[in-house]
């Protein structure tokens, strides 16, 4: 629907660049998917049609990843930011690509556990490392 589908130039222009040196290349669209099924959907509905996808997180990667050099529609996987599974006896998390360390900290917080800064910043979890599983730290 509407709220979750722009090709409004100023959101197409946010979504076509990041933090690297590169210039701007903006995708013809931004979607919002907010489930696992509707990015399957939208990524087979591009395939059959031939039309490049970008995912995008929070813009802050540092190669020129969502630059979308040949058009197509950018996946927002921003607003995919549920914690699914939590394992405290093997230190796991699960986690949909929009989950932020702070959100996943808060989440954490009063088990004892913890996800370091590292390299990672407030930027989303899933968006730097594909989002499956990664280990927490205990105090």
């Amino acid at each position: 629907g509407d709220p979750n589908v722009s090709t409004a130039t100023s959101v197409r222009q946010q979504h076509g660049h990041d933090e690297s040196m590169h210039t701007c290349a903006p995708p013809d669209a931004v979607v919002w998917p907010q489930s696992v099924g509707q990015v399957q959907e939208l990524a087979a509905l591009c395939y059959r049609c031939r039309v490049p996808m970008v995912p995008f997180g929070t813009g802050t990667g540092l190669e020129g990843g969502v630059n979308a050099v040949q058009g197509g529609v950018c996946f927002d996987l921003s607003r995919m930011d549920n914690i699914t599974e939590l394992s405290l006896e093997d230190f796991s998390v699960a986690v949909e690509p929009g989950v932020t360390r702070k959100a996943l900290n808060r989440h954490l917080r009063g088990t004892g556990l913890w996800f370091p800064i590292g390299t990672v910043g407030a930027r989303a979890l899933g968006s730097s490392w594909g989002g499956r599983q990664w280990g927490c730290w205990g105090c």
